[in-house]
């Protein structure tokens, strides 16, 4: 109750938990009770349970427990900010200076990428200059070795339910 967090290795044939005098099988096991009735939220990650109190757990706690309602777990308490720098900290802090911040407007548009393509510039849309696309003639085919149709992605063989039906091999 004073944390209002609790761990367990997903180890079923640990004799201790390492924390709680107890198998860590009995540990597991009760908190997945208290997780069906909604008392703790679970989550598991590199082989490890993590449960959380929730409200409605707390609540059932003090009243097994017999627990003034002064006792909160330490999730729930307000921790004292610590003295560290305020949010501006001093201007000559432990990182160095950012620079210009180009609020007039004479920002770079495009920073040190200006020419990354490296052509020269390409015309209106529509006009291709030097980087045109493939040849008014291509035809590409796609058919692979053999000229076997049917066969890779979407050609319809294999008995998947589309394409014709092709006689077994004997």
């Amino acid at each position: 109750m004073n944390e209002g967090v609790l761990y367990a290795k997903k180890d079923y044939n640990l004799p201790k938990h390492p924390e709680i005098d107890v198998p860590n099988l009995q540990v597991i096991k009760l908190m997945q009770s208290f997780k069906s009735k909604e008392y703790v939220r679970e989550s598991f990650a590199w082989m490890h349970y993590y449960w959380y109190l929730t409200n409605d757990g707390i609540e059932y706690l003090r009243t097994y427990l017999n627990l003034p309602s002064e006792i909160v777990p330490a999730t729930l308490k307000k921790s004292a900010k610590p003295l560290g720098r305020p949010m501006g900290g001093p201007p000559g802090g432990d990182r160095p200076p950012r620079g210009p911040r180009f609020e007039g407007g004479d920002r770079p548009r495009f920073g040190d990428r200006e020419g990354y393509r490296g052509g020269p510039p390409r015309g209106a849309p529509g006009e291709f200059g030097d980087k045109a696309g493939a040849p008014a003639e291509f035809q590409p085919s796609f058919r692979g070795s053999g000229g076997r149709p049917g066969f890779g992605r979407g050609g319809g063989g294999g008995g998947y339910g589309s394409g014709s039906a092709r006689p077994a091999l004997e």
